[in-house]
């Protein structure tokens, strides 16, 4: 089956002509979105036969992590375990928006999504249309950049319709996205945070948080 796509419309969330695609996410479909920057790749990160799906369409390392989109801190938190205070400070000051957390997974991801150590990089998303798809669809999403591994991130949803024309999946058109610094990528899991990418949330915000 060949890519289909679908209007959205990134001002105000429309539930209605998503929820049959919805459905097919949580049974394993592949789904490309907008998110604040660049569109993304996305599938159930529940399920391992749909992670490895990303991982053949992009032709990227089964070395390197995926992270995961979802809908709210409260979903986030019930996804990891053994969280540090610094957590929640963070996440009251930076989410929704762009940054990203490494924490400890709680025992029910699939190995094919886990980083090193049983990690899980989490994100609650800057836009409203996309937490309020998040909240509905009720799985964690991936939300790997919609490209070939070492190529660049794609804004333009008619450059992704050509380069993933023959593939089976779902475009969610909302039309070109910003581009910019992707977010900024915080490790939690050692004794105090580092920084694992540089991104949208400037380093000086964070200093105070930050290993020496």
């Amino acid at each position: 089956m060949p890519l289909r796509a679908i209007r959205v419309d990134l001002k105000k969330y429309d539930p209605k002509p998503l929820r049959s695609l919805q459905e097919e996410i949580r049974a394993g479909s592949v789904v490309i979105f907008p998110t604040e920057t660049y569109y993304g790749l996305g599938v159930n990160a529940f399920s391992a036969d749909a992670v490895k799906k990303i991982y053949e369409i992009k032709k990227r390392d089964r070395g390197k992590p995926l992270s995961i989109v979802v809908a709210n801190s409260e979903t986030a938190m019930s996804y990891a375990e053994h969280l540090p205070r610094v957590f929640y400070e963070l996440a009251r000051l930076f989410w929704p928006g762009p940054l990203t957390f490494v924490v400890r997974s709680r025992p029910m991801f699939p190995a094919e999504i886990l980083g090193p150590g049983g990690t899980i990089a989490l994100r609650v998303p800057g836009q409203a249309w996309l937490r309020g798809f998040l909240e509905d669809l009720g799985v964690p999403l991936t939300a790997t950049s919609a490209n070939l591994s070492g190529e660049a991130e794609v804004a333009d949803p008619f450059k992704i319709q050509r380069d993933f024309a023959d593939q089976d999946l779902t475009i969610l058109d909302g039309g070109r996205t910003p581009g910019g610094l992707c977010s900024t990528i915080l490790d939690l899991t050692g004794d105090a945070p580092k920084i694992l990418r540089k991104g949208a949330i400037p380093n000086e915000y964070l200093t105070q948080y930050l290993s020496s």
